[in-house]
């Protein structure tokens, strides 16, 4: 959970984010509400996500923008069946406000969603998760 609370080290592991900004924190320092730009299919849109913050999960979701209606993504963290690493499942909603064909939005979705993910696997095995967020 530290590890998606540093929502600022996504450039550092996600090349589809080219800016990140939190516009304020919950008490405890995890982001409220962040800016991002983020280039998916070669065009870079900017966004305003709201995040809601459980002891296990997380959930966004995405002020309307040009190019969608809504996004809404959540993150759900259990411990595997051995109880020495960690599942993440995603689930990811987008609703576009123009008609796109399904396979570009699989397609988008999938690259931004891999990236992230992978990075941040690699991110949390490499021990760079900080314990605690700023």
């Amino acid at each position: 959970m530290d590890a998606l609370a540093d929502v600022e080290a996504l450039l550092s592991y996600t090349p589809a984010y080219r800016r990140v900004e939190v516009l304020d924190r919950y008490d405890d320092g995890r982001p409220h509400h962040v800016r991002l730009a983020v280039r998916v299919l070669g065009r870079i849109g900017e966004e305003v996500l709201e995040f809601r913050w459980g002891p296990n999960w997380l959930v966004w979701d995405a002020e309307r923008t040009k190019q969608q209606y809504a996004q809404h993504v959540e993150y759900t963290l259990r411990p595997d069946h051995t109880g020495t690493s960690t599942v993440v499942t995603v689930d990811v909603t987008v609703e576009p406000d123009t008609l796109i064909p399904d396979f570009f939005i699989k397609r988008a979705g999938k690259t931004v969603i891999d990236a992230a993910n992978e990075g941040l696997r690699n991110r949390v095995l490499r021990g760079e998760a900080s314990d605690q967020p700023e």
